[in-house]
C-alpha cells in the first residue's frame, strides 16, 4: 500500500507520517531529500520563499525508489497520480494552532497568511480529490490516535 500524506505547511505531515510510516512497518519516504538527492529544484522562487520543482519529473523519481508499502510525506505528494496511490491523507488544523507553528518556524507575516489561506480554502483537499484520489482528512490540531488511524486504513 502507498500512502501519500499532503496538506498545508505546518499542519504536522512529518510527524504523523513518521509515526505512521513506523507503526505500519512502511518505508518513510521525505519528498524533500528526495528533491535535494536529484537535484529536482528548477531555483528559488523569493516571493514565495520556496524551491521550484517541476511535479512531473518529482513524480518519476519518487514512483522509481517506491515499490511497495510506503508513506510518502510531502505538500506535493498529492500530486502523484492515482494509479500509484492507494490513499491520500491530508492533514488539517485549527487555524490558531496553525499560525503559532508557522510562527515558531519564524515565518514572515506574508508567508504566514499565504499558508493559512491555503488551510482555509483546502487547497491540498480539493486537489487531491479532483485528482480522484482516495481522501482520508485527520485533524493534527491535537495529537492523533495513531492504533485509531491504522483501523482507519485498513
Amino acid at each position: 500500500m502507498i500512502i501519500a500524506v499532503s496538506g498545508s505547511v505546518g499542519t504536522g505531515k512529518t510527524t504523523l507520517s513518521k509515526k505512521l510510516a513506523k507503526k505500519l512497518g512502511y518505508k518513510y519516504v521525505d519528498v524533500s531529500a528526495i528533491i535535494r538527492k536529484h537535484r529536482l529544484s528548477e531555483g528559488y522562487d523569493k516571493v514565495k520563499k520556496c524551491e521550484i520543482v517541476d511535479v512531473k519529473k518529482l513524480n518519476k523519481v519518487i514512483m522509481k525508489e517506491i515499490k511497495d508499502k510506503a508513506v510518502i510525506d510531502s505538500h506535493l505528494s498529492h500530486y502523484l497520480p492515482k494509479k500509484y496511490v492507494d490513499l491520500v491523507i491530508i492533514t488539517k488544523c485549527n487555524l490558531k494552532a496553525l499560525e503559532k507553528r508557522l510562527q515558531k518556524k519564524k515565518y514572515d507575516k506574508k508567508k504566514i497568511k499565504e499558508n493559512l489561506e491555503v488551510e482555509i480554502f483546502d487547497v491540498c483537499l480539493n486537489e487531491a480529490k479532483d485528482a480522484g484520489h482516495k481522501v482520508l482528512v485527520v485533524d493534527t490540531t491535537k495529537k492523533v490516535n495513531i492504533n485509531s488511524l491504522v483501523r482507519k486504513i485498513k
